[in-house]
């Protein structure tokens, strides 16, 4: 199996130090790992590879560069990501928003005490219980065929005169691919937390391409 990690963009989301926390897992998980910090990665020859893990916040991809993404994710490459590194690159970008099946708005205010709930028995979060965290919220617009597996709540305020529910982590096919999201991660710290560890990693090994 092969695994390509791209990585870059707005340096605040530590897209090194986060992404070299999970190459160990990737590699004892049976990958031969490629690493990218360009994105010139996503030129030609995505095609060869069983899974894309992405942590680029912000950025540009020319449409040549979406296109061969498509594609590949298209015809079975598995796409996987966490936080701003999935859910807030390529803004530009509205094909992009509809393969990853989201994205980031807003973090309302800024780093806060919050909860993760988990809301189905998909193998990503299969055993796991909601937990708390502290960390930023990330509000995302979302479609509805995403299959979500948690969530987490915002509080009624005066703008959100309700509570408010948003997915947290989903998952996705998009044709023969399939795309992994979780909106958790801003620190590093964030990814190495159990609960968090153990769904990520386990959803980059759902999102990539089935052996067979």
């Amino acid at each position: 199996m092969k695994a390509l990690v791209v990585r870059g963009g707005w340096a605040g989301h530590s897209p090194v130090e986060a992404t070299d926390s999970f190459l160990p897992f990737l590699r004892s998980s049976g990958f031969e790992v490629d690493v990218s910090d360009s994105l010139e990665a996503y030129d030609a020859g995505l095609g060869a590879y069983d899974l894309i893990v992405q942590c680029w916040s912000d950025g540009v991809l020319t449409d040549d560069q979406f296109a061969c993404l498509d594609a590949a994710v298209r015809s079975g490459t598995g796409l996987a990501g966490w936080h701003g590194g999935l859910v807030d690159a390529f803004r530009h970008s509205r094909e992009y928003m509809r393969l990853v099946g989201g994205q980031f708005v807003a973090h309302p205010g800024d780093v806060v005490d919050h909860r993760v709930d988990i809301t189905s028995t998909h193998p990503v979060v299969a055993g796991l219980s909601g937990f708390s965290l502290r960390t930023e919220q990330y509000w995302v617009l979302t479609d509805g065929l995403n299959d979500v597996h948690a969530t987490t709540t915002f509080a009624a305020d005066p703008l959100w005169h309700a509570p408010l529910t948003v997915p947290a982590v989903w998952t996705r096919r998009w044709g023969a691919g399939r795309v992994f999201a979780c909106t958790i991660g801003h620190f590093p710290a964030d990814l190495a937390l159990p609960p968090v560890r153990t769904l990520v990693e386990r959803g980059l090994l759902w999102a990539a391409r089935p052996a067979g």
